[in-house]
Order: C-alpha cells, then sequence, then structure tokens
C-alpha cells in the first residue's frame, strides 16, 4: 500500500497570532507523521471538508504554490519507491523527502552497527562483526562503501570463491556470511536496502555448515594446568591461567560473563549472574581456589559496582 499525502489546518494548535499551522499529513499502513510547512492562516480562511485554502484567503496563491511543490516532492518520492520496490515507513518517505536520512554504505552500517554491541557490552558479538568487517575490506581491497544494492548473487558467489581461495574452512565461512546477512536484514529494517533485491533467498548460507568434532581436554591436563609454577611468568600469563582455573571451577562460565562480573555479584560465597548470551540467570558456588583467584585481583579500595577482574578497566600490570 502507498502512502498518501494531504495538507491539513491543525485547529487543535494555536498561534501567538491566532492562526493555526499548516501541515503535511503523511500516511501508510495506519501510521502517520506530521511535518510542518512553516505557515499558518487563520480557521476561517480554511476549507477544513476539501483540506484547501478558501477562495478568499488572503495569501492564497502563495500558499498553494507552497502546498503543490511539497505533495509534488513527495509524491514523486512515493512513485520512486514504488518503482524500485523498497520498503519504507511514513518516517523514512519524511527522511527520504526532507534529505535527514543519507544512504548507508555496508561499511557504514558494519560500523553502526559494532559501535552498538560494545556500548551493549555485547563484546564477543562485536568481535565477530569486526572480523567480518576486515574480510570484506580485504575482498574489496578497501572499497566497502558501497550501497546494499551492490550485494548481489554474484557478488555473493565472487566473495566465496575468493574466501575458499583464502583456504578459509566451512564453518567460518558460514560466521562471515551470517555476519553480512544480518547488516544486510538490519538495512532492510532502517530502510537502506529493498527487500524484493535481498540476494540470501537464493544464496543458502546453511550449506557451508559442517559439523564439528566435539574436543574436550582431560581432567588430569587440566590439574597439570592448575598446578603448573607460572611465578616467573609475566602477568598475563598467570592471569590467561587464572581465568582459565576460574571458568573451569565456576562450572564452565565463559569470557565474557567473567569479563562483566562485579562484587555485587557474589553473595554467600555463590556468583549469580546473568548469561550475556541468553539472559539466563545462573549460579554457582565459589570453592576456595576460586575465592583465592578473585582476591588475587581484588584492588585495596573496590567497590560493589566494580569489575572482579581486570578485563574492561584500564589497569596497568606487570
Amino acid at each position: 500500500m502507498n502512502a498518501t499525502v494531504e495538507v491539513i489546518c491543525y485547529k487543535s494548535k494555536v498561534l501567538n497570532n491566532g492562526n493555526h499551522p499548516l501541515m503535511l499529513r503523511v500516511t501508510k499502513d495506519r501510521k502517520t507523521k506530521y511535518i510542518s510547512l512553516g505557515i499558518s492562516i487563520p480557521s476561517k480562511e480554511w476549507d477544513f471538508t476539501k483540506n484547501q485554502p478558501k477562495p478568499n484567503c488572503s495569501n492564497k496563491e502563495h500558499i498553494e504554490k507552497i502546498i503543490l511543490t511539497k505533495k509534488t516532492q513527495y509524491n514523486s518520492k512515493i512513485i520512486e519507491f514504488t518503482a524500485n520496490k523498497k520498503e519504507y515507513t511514513p518516517q523514512i518517505l519524511v527522511d527520504a523527502v526532507e534529505n535527514t536520512l543519507a544512504p548507508k554504505t555496508i561499511e557504514e552500517l558494519y560500523c553502526s552497527h559494532i559501535k552498538t554491541l560494545i556500548k551493549t557490552q555485547k563484546i564477543g558479538n562485536s568481535q565477530v562483526y569486526s572480523y567480518s568487517l576486515r574480510s570484506l575490506r580485504k575482498f574489496t581491497a578497501g572499497k566497502l562503501n558501497i550501497p546494499c544494492s551492490a550485494i548481489t548473487l554474484d557478488w555473493l558467489k565472487s566473495y566465496e570463491k575468493w574466501l575458499k581461495e583464502k583456504s578459509c574452512q566451512g564453518n567460518t565461512i558460514s560466521q562471515l556470511f551470517r555476519t553480512l546477512r544480518r547488516i544486510y536484514n538490519l538495512a532492510i529494517e532502517q530502510g537502506y536496502a529493498s527487500k524484493e533485491a535481498y540476494p540470501f533467498d537464493k544464496f543458502k548460507v546453511s550449506k557451508f555448515n559442517t559439523p564439528t568434532a566435539k574436543r574436550a581436554i582431560e581432567k588430569e591436563e587440566i590439574l597439570k594446568i592448575m598446578a603448573a609454577d607460572l611465578s616467573d611468568r609475566d602477568f598475563y600469563t598467570r592471569f590467561s591461567r587464572d581465568i582459565f582455573v576460574f571458568s573451569y571451577l565456576g562450572a564452565g562460565i565463559n569470557f565474557t560473563d567473567i569479563a562483566l562480573l562485579k562484587h555485587s555479584d557474589i553473595k554467600k560465597e555463590r556468583i549469580y549472574y546473568t548469561r550475556k548470551k541468553t539472559g539466563k540467570i545462573i549460579n554457582f558456588k565459589l570453592s576456595e581456589q576460586a575465592l583465592e583467584i578473585i582476591r588475587r585481583y581484588a584492588s585495596p579500595f573496590y567497590g560493589d559496582d566494580d569489575y572482579i577482574f581486570p578485563i574492561l578497566n584500564k589497569t596497568e600490570h606487570t
């Protein structure tokens, strides 16, 4: 369904001069957006049935010219969107006409999404998208400032061929295409891409999925790591071992959740946290060895809101 554009006299709002503002009303799919035309009129000079100035309007020709120009701009953009089969909302239409929505390239969409992930502390996901972005920059020789419309079936096949020539494995290729597909879907949601031109309907990412054999480290090897003397090694080597051991003692808690742990999450020698990936609340008992690891990295003046481990802060170590 195409949008409808009409001008109304906003009678419920009265300006200081007693006039009422003229507003452009854009309606589509039961959603409405109002835009001021920057002009006003006395209610007695407006025909509320026909939504146009009355014959006796004191500034009739000037007002009609402004209305005609603005409606022509919007109707032209509607025709353009329809011809290109572009999905849009009243807000997207308004932004397109008023030039407030600048077209975004694939690179800009990636960078914007990565910033959002970092801001919402989805560090692991941000690293996945950053890796995908670096891969695409290499594939395009740094020329990734391209619109979504440039991502065609042939383009995807070329990228696939390039990845295989670089000896990328199936699961890595699958991850790279899944992140690119997600960026494209976000572009559609935000009005930067057309759903009808969606290239992933024919390019199936699932074909790259390959089963991965389960791998596990033996308990004896874990005990050797825990008992290893690292007193002569640097801070980061010792810290990496401690984080590995803490994860093992903490029922397999992953690195992202460890990084986000705060002292307020400790209650009666138990850790309570919300898993970042699933949102599920998890808790486990802290063994004496796990408590010792926590004490090892605690600042003398830490508070409840401080992170337990020096991962997200900028503490210097030697």
